[in-house]
Order: structure tokens, then C-alpha cells, then sequence
């Protein structure tokens, strides 16, 4: 009997060894990606222009903990969002053709 389960696990080891590979191949760059995120939303300083996930623009005018108040339009339109809706950080001035 210890053979035969010592052969149906070898037989299975290189199967397993592969799904451990694929995985760390998938959460490795995951986590430096997020990493790299959490580095750039900390980093957020009044005055930075920002993109929302709902592809809003605007400059931030105020932080507080998690919450940000960003400007926008051309009548300076302020709007309380969470930092989490951030989903990136322009360091120029924002083209007309974005808006």
C-alpha cells in the first residue's frame, strides 16, 4: 500500500508544481503592482491634477485621510471622492483633448 500511494503522489507532483508556478507567476506582479499604487496615492500632494476610475479629471485642492476634494470643469466644480477612486496620478497639465 505505501507504494502505491508514494506512486500516485509522484505522479501528481509535477501537476501540483506547476499550479504553484502559474499562481506565483500571477500574485508577484500583482503585488507589485499595488505596491507601486499605494507608493503613488501616499505621495498625493495638493495641487497634483488626478484621473478618477469614472474618468473624471481634476486638480486635488484638499486632503483629508482617505478623503480627497478635487477640482473640476471650468467653473471649478469641487467633488468629495474617496482616495481609492484614484486610479491615477498626471504629473503635467491636463490637454484639452482629455477633458
Amino acid at each position: 500500500m505505501p507504494e502505491s500511494f508514494i506512486q500516485s503522489v509522484s505522479s501528481y507532483l509535477p501537476i501540483i508544481l506547476l499550479m504553484i508556478v502559474c499562481v506565483a507567476v500571477m500574485i508577484i506582479p500583482q503585488r507589485r503592482r499595488d505596491k507601486k499604487f499605494k507608493q503613488m496615492l501616499d505621495a498625493l500632494k495638493v495641487g497634483d491634477r488626478v484621473k478618477t476610475i469614472g474618468g473624471i479629471y481634476g486638480k486635488v485642492v484638499r486632503i483629508k485621510e482617505d478623503l480627497l476634494t478635487i477640482e473640476t470643469g471650468s467653473e471649478k466644480t469641487q467633488i468629495e471622492i474617496s482616495k481609492d477612486a484614484i486610479s491615477a496620478v498626471e504629473n503635467g497639465e491636463i490637454s484639452k483633448d482629455s477633458k
